[in-house]
């Protein structure tokens, strides 16, 4: 259908409802709707509109714009209010480049650098990059010019906007992520370096129980070293959604008390862990690395955070509708002073430390992403004993090559 006939098939169904539209912000802003809905389709086609598919440009996330063939606009969604601050009727029906006067970060008014309607006819339109608007508001902007055929005029022009907020998050989230590696790393990597000089220059100088206290000392801050590249590269996977999880069968009763062993071992007495297995368990397929160090963390924060007794719950988990097992349930409990209540919904954040807390504020992040990249559920709570209680299940999860 050509464009007059879409334009008088609008203008239709305009009259059918009670006449032309009156001039003003109200008519502006209905026609705006029809008019966005046939800026998403090509020239051409059947029209359709907001009662046709229930699309209204309200509903979308994203400013919409759309200018018409004299480059006035006839389109300004919620979105594009929000964003911008300017109410539509200061907009529609005016010229785009007045309704929204946009420079780059040089100064430069971004119309006249980019003409849509005057410059070369092979464009399709403009990528997205960072604008100012009147006041220094900072958006994203988008635009596409439509066209009847590849070398055409510009029937109408469709600008996206998006606010900076996102981007601004993303940007401080990255900057504390720099800065909190920098400081964990130049601990450890200068403790190497002092020592490993020292020995190097005075090695005549020092008994080998010298020595031998200076390596160790070396050592372990490599490996701390190693575990914080690690947590890196378990953030990457996790943002990136590639972390992989190679399952085997794992038995999470001898996992949990292999880690209460190691953690006597190192000096904490054996009275202080309490060991519960509901059986019988369910065979369990996981990656038992992964699940090493989804225990090794818990542990490690019941241990070093709480207080009192850590009890260790491991049982069956069952559906609700079925009563059937469906995975493996375990619950790590202290009886320190807890997690604030108004802290709970940001312990699995990103450099949550809580007050008084030492590392990176990683670990619990870390956990979290493992735990669902097998298909499971982890959440923090209050235990009996008052301290902080985390709970995480784990579904059976048979490997692919089973399924």
């Amino acid at each position: 259908m050509p464009e007059d006939e879409a334009r008088s098939a609008v203008l239709g169904r305009t009259a059918r409802s009670g006449g032309p539209r009156t001039p003003g912000p109200a008519g502006h802003e209905a026609e705006s709707r029809d008019t966005a809905a046939r800026a998403a389709r090509p020239l051409g086609t059947e029209p359709f509109g907001v009662d046709s598919l229930g699309l209204d440009p309200d509903d979308l996330p994203d400013g919409l714009v759309v200018a018409d063939e004299r480059g006035r606009v006839i389109a300004f969604n919620a979105a594009a209010a929000r964003i911008t601050a300017l109410h539509p009727r200061d907009v529609l029906g005016r010229s785009v480049e007045r309704a929204l006067p946009l420079e780059d970060l040089e100064g430069r008014r971004w119309w006249a650098l980019t003409d849509p309607y005057g410059g070369l006819a092979i464009r399709v339109g403009q990528p997205e990059r960072n604008l100012l608007l009147p006041g220094g508001r900072e958006v994203l902007v988008a635009a596409r010019y439509v066209r009847e055929h590849p070398t055409g005029p510009v029937r109408r022009l469709v600008v996206s906007l998006r606010g900076t907020e996102a981007r601004r998050r993303t940007e401080r989230s990255h900057a504390e992520l720099i800065a909190t590696v920098a400081h964990e790393l130049r601990s450890p990597l200068t403790s190497v370096k002092g020592f490993t000089a020292t020995l190097l220059a005075k090695w005549e100088r020092f008994t080998d129980d010298q020595k031998k206290l200076m390596l160790e000392t070396v050592d372990a801050d490599a490996n701390r070293v190693t575990r914080l590249i690690a947590e890196l590269l378990d953030i990457s996977r996790i943002d990136s959604g590639r972390l992989e999880v190679r399952r085997q069968p794992v038995d999470m009763a001898a996992a949990v008390q292999r880690h209460v062993d190691g953690h006597v071992a190192a000096g904490q007495r054996a009275d202080r862990f309490r060991v519960r297995v509901t059986q019988p368990l369910p065979a369990l397929w996981a990656d038992p690395d992964k699940v090493d160090q989804v225990l090794g963390n818990l542990l490690e924060n019941a241990v070093r955070h709480g207080e009192g007794t850590v009890t260790i719950d491991v049982e069956p988990s069952f559906s609700a509708r079925e009563r059937s097992c469906t995975g493996t349930v375990v619950t790590v409990s202290d009886e320190g002073p807890g997690i604030p209540e108004e802290s709970m919904g940001r312990v699995f954040t990103r450099f949550w430390r809580g007050s008084k807390r030492g590392g990176t504020g990683l670990g619990l992040y870390i956990v979290k992403g493992i735990v669902e990249a097998h298909g499971g559920t982890i959440s923090v709570g209050r235990a009996p004993g008052g301290g902080a209680q985390f709970r995480f299940i784990l579904p059976v999860g048979a490997p692919a090559f089973m399924a």
